[in-house]
């Protein structure tokens, strides 16, 4: 049975994904990492033209408005 990788600093097991990696690592390229930080900067965006929106310059608002 192998023995999970540990953390060198905090000493706690890493998570892995099936390529063995760690998943927090920033890859290069198509690899799980690279998805799971693709969602990260979304979830970011999302919420950060949230509170753009909330603060009151609604791009979509504006968008609607030209149009109609």
């Amino acid at each position: 049975m192998q023995t999970p990788q540990t953390d060198a600093q905090t000493d706690l097991p890493l998570s892995t994904a099936y390529n063995g990696k760690d998943r927090n690592a920033f890859l290069f390229g198509w690899t799980p990492q690279a998805e799971l930080w693709n969602g990260r900067f979304a979830m970011i965006g999302f919420l950060a033209y949230l509170l753009w929106d909330l603060a009151g310059y609604s791009v979509a608002r504006d968008v609607l408005h030209l149009i109609g």
